[in-house]
Parts: C-alpha cells; structure tokens; sequence
C-alpha cells in the first residue's frame, strides 16, 4: 500500500501591491480588467465563451480533412480492441470501459481465465449511461473503493461533467444497488477509506472552516453506520494552509494498520500511525515517500537523508522492518541508488507478495528490476523485458486472498512510439511471459523511425529529446513539427504509442518531438528540484534550447514549429511563447495556468506553491514576475498563432486563466482562437465523442498553422 498526496497533477498568481513592481506596471494595468472572466459560471463569461468557441469551430472545421480526421480519432478511442487494462478484487480482474455504445462507460469485471480470451465474458456493474439516464445527471465515472476481503460494498465516486469534486455512494455488488440509507457523501474533493463494514474514515466538507485554501478536506473523522455525518468524531485535523489531510487503511491479514497524516505541501506530508487511541508520528523525511507492505515499509528519498551514521541520496529506495519503524530504529536497507542516468520516479515500484518490482529509467528509457528479501539479504535481478520503450509493472497479489494464487503474478504494459501496447502475465521469479493483450495498429509504421538527441540549455545542461519522424520525411527544414513538453512535479514524459498522433499528425508527414527538459523526473528528485521556484525558468530555457537544436540540425524551422502543453505544459508553452515567439509558429496551449500572480488564489492554486513560489512575498514574485505569459504578454510583438482550450469543469486548474489569456491577446490584436468545452474535468472531455472533437480541433489548427499548405 502506497501513501499518496492528494492526485492534483498540474496548476495556477493574486493582486500584489503594485508599489514595488514595476515589470508589472509596464505590462498590465493597476486593476485587471479580466477579473469577471473568473466567474466560471457567470453569464456575461459563458457567453463571452460560447461566442469564442463558435468563432473558433467555424474556422477550424472549415480547415480540410477536418471531418475525416475527427472520424478516425474518434474510431481509435472507440475501437473495441482497444486493451482493457485492469485491476485485480479478489476472484475478479476489473475494468471501466467506454466505446461508442456505452460513451459514459461500463464498470464491468470478469475472471483471469476469461480475461485470456480474445473476447472476454464482462460482467456489468454499474452502466454508467443508465445510471445517468435514470437520475439525469452528466455523471463522469471517478472509481471504486471496495471493502477487503469480501468485496460486496463498494464506495463509488461520480463526478459531474468530470470535475475532480465528486458525489460518494455506498454501492451493494451483490444486488447491484446503492444502498438505500448507507453511506453517501454530497459533492466535494472528498478522501475515503473502509475502516470496517460500519465505518469509515473521512475527510470531506464538513462545512465552514473544515476545507484547506486549496480545497480539499483538512480534517479525517470516524463515520458510524446509521448515524448522521454530523456525529462522526475527529481523528485528525490539519491545518487551513495545508493541501489536505489523508488517512489510508491497510486490511491485510495480521498486519491491519491505519495511517493518517496531512500534506503540507505538495511535496511534504507529515505521517501518523493509530496505536490503540494514540496517533503516533513517524520520525522520518517530510519530502519521502512513504509505502508499507506486510511487515516491511519503504522510503523513496527526494533529498539526502543524513541518520544513524549514514548519508542517503536522494532518490534512493529504503527498506526497514514496519515495527523498527515504529521503534525509531535507523537501520535500513538500500534497495535502489540512482546514478546520473537511471532514476526510479514516483509509483514506479509494484509490490507482490514476495518481491518488489521496481520499474527503473535508465536515459528515459524503461528497465525492469526485481527485489526480493532472501535469507537475511535483498536480492536483485534485471528482469529480461522488452526494449527500448516504456515499461510498467502492476502486481495481481490481493494482500487480503489467503493462500493466494496470484500472489507473486503481475502484468506487464510495453510501448513505444511505434509499437502498440503489449500487455503481458508475468511471474515475479522468472523472465517467462505470457501476452495477454495488446493494442492494434492505429497507423502504418513501417519507413517511420524514432531517435534521441540532445540539445545544450542556456547553462550548458544536456536535455534529452525524441524526435518521431514520418515515413519519407528529411532533414530539410520544412517538416510541420509539434514540440511537446511538460516540465513539472517530477513528472517524466516517456515514449508512448498514440493512435491520435499516428492518424492526425503522422499519416501527413507531421513530426513528433518529445522534450524531456527539467521539471520533470526523468533523471530523478535533482531534475525537478533544480527546476522549481527560483529556478522555474530553467524549464523554459531547456524548451527554447530544444527548439533551437531542432532549427540548427534542420529537422524543422520556426514557421514551421509548434508548440504544444497543457496544464503545468500549459504554462510552459505561454511561457516560452512569450519569451521567445521568434522560434515558432503556433502555440497549442490546453488547460493552462498562465496568471501566475492569482494562480494561488483560484481553486486547487495554493497547493501548488512549493512548485512556483508565493507571488504574495515580494521577493518571490520577483521571479515569478519574470516568466508569468498573462502578465508579460505585449501589444505590438508578432507572437505565433495561439489556441487556448479548456473546460468550464475544470475544478483543478481554473478555466480564467485560458479565459482572461485570450481576452488579453485579443485585446492587443494577436492571433488567437479559443475554445472552451462546457464539460470534462482537467482532462479536457468528458467522454469519447467531446474528445474526438477536442482533438481534431487542436490538430486542425496545428497543420493548419504549420504546414504551409
């Protein structure tokens, strides 16, 4: 079981004093005219929303092939071949599903030995579009909490229009039904866990003063079946200023242990074990990550650990028995030592009963590495797996199935650029595997060819970057490129297979560039951190530097080069748009942050602080200042062509900030569409269709922008 901190993945800047910034005088206005566009649901802002958005439409579905290619991007996400990935409850492998019949999706299960089958027998669960049907409401399927071991109540959380705020209701697998008078939760960045059949532990909104600035819950209570949520008694409280509070259940047999905490901050939580009717805290590094499993726990370093005599580095993977834990012991084990080019991120460790298997990046590329503890010592073996690509290990053990047949059973997922993905059965021990499933082929790869290069960043760092060139393509200047980039929150952008690129960009000689610049975590916990706060702006030399080495080596050229990025890659490309607009010639920017001096004041924003900084101290909005697009943005410069997109149910990174960019670069007589989809979360849509939609519009815009035809 693995300790997480709440999943807010992307990001988000407030009214300054403007006595001591003069950048921001220079820029922007002393009141910011584009405040009512905040208003998600105001009227005068949807309209101002729906108006872009038709302007917007008509111009890109008037760009040539533009029907056809929504047709086969929405074939590829509704192929029903598509692999089914899976997770394992007791005798059963789950599994939600959407293709073109069930567009809000199925919850279904089946058996291992059915799941081998070319066409599975499916159980339903829930049929989300009858469910939606029924209550009349845009339900957007957010997953399942089902009680160990029986697994026969289950706590399900739906979302409206796919916002990251959910409705929680006690669902009945036995008689596939909510339950009438059982556990419900009305709609909030709730957390939830099974205590036992009649309890819960829970953090939701308890009403005023019980949620964080950033939104989520900052208190975890003990709820007793059959009495009023009112009455549920605290277990745990944090503070407002945190991101949240959390509490995790372990339910395996003989090792039950209840562990709550709260984050506070994106990168540092404080750990706490139920002993009896005491909390105690764990002695160990706020910025570690902490998993357990049986009778062992596990530390996954972010900085060096200097204890008991020994120095740590950061990245490494420690291993000590959980009661010398609890005893304040020192005497770990290490499991995995980085070196400069093989890192181990975040979830990337897979547990089965008798061995970890860790799933190691080695130059951005994937390695499999098993661990086990044998006759006192840690045992490593490099598992033979496919290359050179990504890989991801899932263990099939169920800590709470006795004598269990899975128990050292995992799946495999293989892919690269070219290469579908492969879903394998493997068996912790051995190299032998068995294809389950696999992806087909969304586009003719042969005459294609991936390679990594290097460019050199403005402080002489190396930054790795794939290039995925089309069949017949040259180094000639004039191939129609989209840079793509991420850059945040240890994140690492790996190779993937992509029918959507394959279909859109690649079949018409579009190439593909993947930069892996800092920011993320490809190289480990040091490539992101060399890259957050004070430093943001490293990430968006790397980018420049990338799209520099592409135009010296001729793979492209700035008329012909687009940049695309979305939430933290959002604001990457506003940022290097703004910067340096002489190197492109079109911006694809998706779910932004882009008004860093508000972002910490709108919707999850505060969380995100230890990324960016605090624009509220001044000597943080210094550099802040520097690179935020919205308020550096100018008239009179030629920038590339722009679409903003976003949705009006985002709940995470505010739509504003997309919204208030576009008014600002219209205003100023830029070149800019937007479009704004009234459902989908953080995620853009809300279900196949609106995505097929969202995509063709994006790629549209880019070879429309970038092909010179």
């Amino acid at each position: 079981m693995r300790v997480r901190q709440p999943f807010t993945i992307f990001f988000t800047l407030g009214l300054a004093l403007a006595a001591a910034l003069p950048l921001r005088a220079q820029t922007m206005p002393s009141v910011d005219p584009y405040l009512w566009l905040e208003d998600v649901q105001g009227e005068r802002a949807l309209s101002w929303a729906h108006e872009r958005n038709a302007q917007s439409q008509a111009a890109l579905e008037a760009v040539p092939g533009f029907a056809d290619t929504k047709a086969k991007l929405l074939a590829v996400l509704d192929n029903k071949a598509q692999v089914p990935y899976v997770s394992r409850r007791g005798a059963y492998l789950e599994n939600f599903w959407r293709d073109a019949t069930h567009k809000r999706g199925l919850w279904r299960r089946t058996t291992l030995d059915e799941y081998r089958k070319a066409e599975p027998k499916w159980e339903t669960l829930i049929d989300l579009d009858a469910l939606a049907l029924e209550e009349k409401e845009n339900w957007v399927w957010s997953g399942a909490d089902c009680l160990a071991p029986g697994y026969t109540r289950c706590l399900v959380s739906l979302s409206r229009g796919g916002a990251d705020a959910t409705v929680v209701r006690e669902y009945d697998l036995v008689k596939r039904e909510f339950v009438q008078g059982g556990f419900a939760l009305p709609e909030a960045k709730s957390q939830v866990d099974w205590l036992d059949a009649d309890t819960l532990l829970v953090g939701t909104d308890f009403g005023p003063g019980s949620m964080t600035k950033s939104g989520y819950a900052r208190i975890i209570k003990v709820w007793k079946r059959g009495t009023p949520l009112a009455q549920a008694t605290v277990l745990f409280e944090g503070a407002e200023s945190d991101v949240s509070a959390f509490a995790r259940v372990d339910h395996t047999p003989g090792f039950k242990r209840v562990v709550v905490g709260h984050s506070t901050d994106f990168y540092n939580s404080e750990n706490f074990v139920q002993q009896g009717e005491k909390l105690q805290r764990l002695d160990i590094p706020s910025d570690a990550a902490l998993s357990w499993q049986r009778e062992w726990a596990f530390l996954q370093l972010t900085s060096d650990w200097a204890v008991g005599g020994a120095t740590y580095a950061s990245g490494s993977l420690l291993a000590i028995r959980w009661d010398a834990l609890l005893r304040g012991k020192r005497n770990f084990d290490v499991l995995f030592v980085p070196t400069a080019t093989r890192s181990l991120g975040r979830g990337s460790m897979a547990m089965t009963r008798d061995y970890l298997l860790l799933s190691i990046l080695d130059n951005v590329i994937g390695r499999l590495e098993e661990v086990r503890y044998d006759k006192g010592h840690w045992v490593h073996r490099a598992v033979d797996a496919p290359y050179p690509g990504t890989l991801s290990a899932k263990s099939l053990h169920d800590t709470s199935v006795k004598n269990d047949p899975l128990a050292n059973a995992y799946v495999l997922n293989y892919a690269d650029f070219l290469t579908p993905d492969s879903l394998y059965l493997g068996q912790a021990g051995s190299d032998k595997r068995e294809l389950l499933k696999s992806r087909p082929k969304f586009f003719e790869a042969d005459g294609m060819r991936t390679e990594q290069l290097f460019a050199t960043s403005k402080d002489g760092t190396r930054i790795p970057y794939f290039v995925v060139w089309p069949k017949g393509a040259r180094a000639d200047g004039n191939n129609p490129t989209i840079l793509y980039g991420y850059g945040g929150y240890q994140i690492s952008m790996q190779p993937s297979y992509s029918g959507a690129y394959g279909n859109a960009w690649f079949n018409k000689g579009g190439v593909l560039v993947i930069a892996n610049i800092r920011g993320g975590g490809e190289f480990g916990p040091q490539w992101h951190t060399t890259a957050t706060k004070a430093n943001k702006q490293r990430s968006y030399d790397d980018f420049a530097a990338v799209a520099e080495d592409l135009i010296a080596r001729k793979i492209t050229s700035p008329r012909h080069l687009g940049i695309s990025g979305g939430s933290n890659g959002g604001l990457l490309v506003g940022a290097v748009m703004v910067q340096r607009p002489e190197l492109f010639g079109a911006v694809l920017c998706s779910v932004p942050l882009l008004d860093m001096q508000r972002y910490h004041k709108l919707l999850a924003g505060n969380s995100w602080m230890a990324e960016y900084g605090d624009p509220d101290k001044a000597d943080e909005w210094a550099w802040i200042s520097k690179y935020s697009p919205y308020q550096n943005v100018k008239a009179g410069v030629k920038y590339p062509q722009v679409l903003f997109t976003t949705s009006t149910r985002d709940d995470r990174v505010h739509p504003g900030h997309a919204r208030k960019m576009a008014a600002r670069m219209m205003e100023q007589g830029h070149q800019v569409l937007y479009y704004e989809n009234m459902e989908g979360g953080h995620g853009g849509a809300a279900d196949n269709t609106q995505r097929a939609q969202l995509q063709a519009l994006q790629y549209a815009f880019m070879w429309d922008a970038l092909s010179g035809k």
